[in-house]
């Protein structure tokens, strides 16, 4: 009877324990689905330093290009590393990193074929810039022709003296020019426009006085030539 009953306490006890560890047991995680949630915000990590990264080469191949006057003879290609690179910028603002990483890597080929043209860049507006002087002196050659037709005709003081006064600013920055397409033939295109410009004015003027009655008073120009501003 007492072996009975104790077998019967034995056996109880031993569900409850089993009971007891089956409810304290701890939950196994499963890999697979730790790897599920984790492997998107690793990633995205990983794409944003990425894109960061190219983002800083980018950076300094533009400042490069920049620096070697792109602005000035590789505007084409600057302009589309630009372009390009806000693109990128507004990618990482929508946390687009993969998109970035590849806007900004355009972005770094137009920067440094910027960098690369510079140079033959640079030769074409130095070849320009020579063809326009020689265009500029056969202007002014002939403005001289037509100012010496139309001289008896300028009555008007402050037109001869305007006129004596371009005639020697004149050789002035034309010399200056001449000497500006070897350092920067860009700046120089722009003086030898402003040049042309003035003489046009002037021709414009010994037209009409050439054309006017010799009693009529001599006309000005519109814009009264100045000397021309060195860039």
């Amino acid at each position: 009877m007492n072996f009975k009953l104790s077998m019967s306490l034995l056996i109880i006890l031993v569900l409850t324990l089993a009971s007891i560890g089956c409810a304290t047991a701890p939950v196994t995680e499963n890999p697979g689905t730790k790897a599920v949630i984790n492997t998107p915000t690793l990633s995205s990590g990983a794409d944003k330093y990425a894109a960061e990264t190219e983002k800083s080469a980018t950076k300094a191949a533009m400042d490069t290009a920049v620096s070697s006057d792109a602005e000035k003879y590789a505007a084409a290609d600057l302009n589309a590393a630009r372009k390009i690179w806000g693109n990128a910028e507004s990618q990482m603002k929508d946390e687009k990193y993969t998109e970035a990483k590849k806007s900004y890597a355009a972005a770094k080929a137009y920067s440094d074929r910027a960098t690369a043209n510079v140079e033959e860049g640079r030769k074409m507006a130095a070849t320009e810039a020579n063809e326009a002087i020689v265009n500029l002196e056969k202007a002014w050659e002939n403005l001289k022709a037509a100012a010496n037709n139309v001289m008896k005709k300028m009555k008007d003081k402050e037109m001869r003296d305007d006129w004596a006064v371009f005639t020697k600013t004149f050789a002035e920055d034309l010399k200056a020019a001449k000497e500006k397409t070897v350092t920067d033939p860009a700046g120089a295109k722009a003086n030898i426009d402003e040049l042309m410009a003035i003489i046009e004015r002037w021709d414009s003027a010994f037209r009409e006085l050439s054309a006017a009655p010799a009693t009529n008073k001599a006309a000005k120009p519109e814009a009264k030539p100045t000397k021309t501003k060195k860039k």
